[in-house]
């Protein structure tokens, strides 16, 4: 049998080159090798925003950006995860497991905390999100997860928590691991973390003249004032997204950025050229989905029904390790 996979997203709309480059696109270079779940993680998206008003419409759009990107919904489900009651029955059943002062220590939860300006003020559900997640992984058993390098640490307390589980009762749970991609952070068009709500994103669903006007007001080496002017690729943004999208001229504009031959317009230019044709494919997929929103609510349908089946099963190892329920 393939080793399982669980991935997912909160659903917060059209994605951005952050997500693609992060996540969405090792998940389509899985597909085939692994068998993939795909998960909507409307839950999760509550923990910092409880604003739920357009969430129909957000889903919709993040799945049609899964789907023309390559995921197919036939070989991986996507599925919503507030319609498996079985996600939250075994975060309650793991919260009992792991202590106050341990999710208190995680990172990404600490530094999100200090991103949003609630450190003194956190929820429950913000602190405890990890431990969700926590079930969301091991509800499928996966053995492998998908992630960027700031989720890390959330796969690791997946990793005490499926231990921990299975000394205590039975061995019902695989022990994961976590996949990071070597792009798993492409920066915003700031310089900081891509994010939409930073504003300095790249759409995978923005127009040519849109992938254009954003990558000519990108943040480039502060050093290099003028062309002439010898610059740092290394600290150039431009430059990162050179190396993942034009990856055969890196050495070149590398080269020429550092003597001060290439200019940061001319470069910008350059990138655009190569990024725009690359989403072409994706903008014509997403067009015909966008006008076939019933599609698209199907293939949520289909997937979560194939998915609870999935999660009563474990939930019912789990009780059955746990003599309850």
């Amino acid at each position: 049998m393939k080793k399982r996979i669980l991935s997912g997203m909160r659903p917060t709309g059209r994605l951005h080159l952050g997500n693609y480059v992060g996540a969405l696109e090792n998940w389509v270079k899985l597909q085939g090798e692994y068998d993939n779940f795909h998960l909507i993680a409307d839950w999760h998206m509550l923990t910092t925003n409880l604003d739920t008003s357009g969430i129909q419409q957000n889903t919709r759009d993040m799945v049609i950006d899964w789907i023309a990107a390559g995921i197919d919904p036939e070989e991986s489900p996507i599925f919503v995860q507030s319609k498996i009651k079985e996600h939250a029955e075994l975060f309650l059943i793991f919260s009992m497991l792991v202590t106050v002062p341990r999710l208190e220590r995680n990172p990404t939860v600490k530094e999100q905390a200090r991103d949003l300006g609630v450190e003194a003020n956190m929820i429950f559900g913000h602190l405890g999100y990890p431990v969700l997640q926590a079930a969301d992984i091991l509800l499928y058993n996966a053995h492998l997860v998908p992630v960027g390098e700031d989720q890390l640490p959330h796969v690791e307390l997946t990793r005490e928590v499926a231990r921990k589980f299975n000394s205590t009762y039975d061995n019902v749970f695989i022990v994961p691991k976590g996949k990071v991609t070597e792009f798993s952070r492409l920066p915003g068009l700031d310089g900081n973390k891509m994010s939409k709500s930073l504003g300095n994103t790249i759409l995978l669903s923005d127009s040519s003249d849109e992938i254009q006007q954003k990558v000519m007001r990108a943040i480039t080496d502060p050093q290099k004032i003028r062309r002439g002017d010898p610059g740092r690729p290394e600290v150039c943004n431009v430059f990162t997204y050179h190396r993942k999208f034009n990856s055969a001229e890196t050495e070149t504009i590398e080269a020429d950025c550092k003597s001060g031959a290439l200019g940061c317009v001319d470069c910008k230019r350059n990138m655009a050229a190569k990024l725009a044709p690359q989403l072409e494919v994706f903008r014509e997929k997403r067009s015909y989905f966008s006008q076939h929103p019933g599609e698209i609510d199907d293939i949520i349908a289909d997937g979560t029904e194939r998915a609870r089946k999935v999660a009563q099963q474990t939930m019912a190892a789990v009780y059955t390790a746990m003599n309850m329920g």
